[in-house]
């Protein structure tokens, strides 16, 4: 059994394979990291999954304070290898960006699951704490992108910016016409968002060409589902896919 952990700025989330399916999916909130060892141990127990069960560990983060602390604790569970990737294992994907160094490990491992999944050219949105587009070439190669506010955060800003509006928690509106601070607000946030990202997907694919496949990932992605028209495909947990075809990739390479 694989082990993948992806640390976001929001949630950290575990995920279980076996061979290449998928077959627990956990998280715990980042900000909760100091309960990481402890949440590890209790899902293992609830799930009955022994510690030599797990063949090997791999986790992407795009919070480096916590790397250190969660690879300690996957391998203190192990004494199977634990790798980080960006450091002991390379995204097998050509990177065109400027500065190479710059680009997360999230979004290389997203653009590359997808190519091969979907075919190339290809754009992924991940749709988390941030919202990032993400283009592969007709030749595999990482392109580039766009980051912009993911829609959690973009509610936030509302609330914390501005005197009277108020913090709310997201949920689908009742209709696009809100007659309410709290429906105009959720309204905005879902189909504004799903405005922007059918628009920017159809600049972007003018970009790569009609046969480029849209793909939608992450946290958000089944949320914004109802409010977009130009995605192609839905695969929320597209991260712990590709962290799991990188660790066997490893283990059988």
């Amino acid at each position: 059994m694989n082990l993948v952990c992806d640390i976001g700025n929001t949630h950290i989330a575990l995920g279980f394979f076996k061979k290449k399916r998928l077959v627990l999916k956990t998280k715990l909130e980042t900000p909760k990291a100091a309960q990481f060892e402890t949440f590890l141990k209790n899902t293992l127990s609830s799930k009955n999954i022994a510690s030599p069960r797990i063949r090997a560990g791999i986790i992407c983060s795009v919070v480096p304070a916590l790397n250190k602390k969660i690879k300690n604790a996957l391998s203190a569970l192990t004494d199977k290898p634990v790798y980080l990737l960006g450091k002991d294992l390379t995204v097998p994907i050509k990177n065109l960006y400027a500065k190479p160094g710059q680009v997360g490990q999230d979004r290389l491992i997203c653009a590359y699951m997808a190519s091969l999944l979907y075919g190339a050219p290809a754009i992924t949105v991940d749709l988390g704490t941030a919202i990032t587009f993400d283009l592969v070439s007709e030749n595999r190669e990482y392109l580039g992108g766009v980051i912009l506010p993911g829609l959690h955060l973009s509610l936030a800003a509302l609330h914390q910016n501005t005197a009277l509006l108020p913090g709310i928690k997201l949920e689908h509106p009742e209709t696009i016409i809100g007659r309410d601070t709290r429906q105009s607000m959720l309204s905005g946030i879902t189909f504004g968002f799903g405005s922007l990202i059918d628009g920017l997907a159809d600049k972007l694919k003018k970009r790569l060409g009609a046969k480029t496949k849209v793909i939608a990932c992450g946290g958000d992605a089944l949320f914004i589902k109802p409010y977009c028209k130009k995605i192609d495909y839905f695969a929320p947990d597209l991260i712990l896919i590709g962290l799991s075809k990188l660790l066997n990739d490893k283990l059988c390479g």
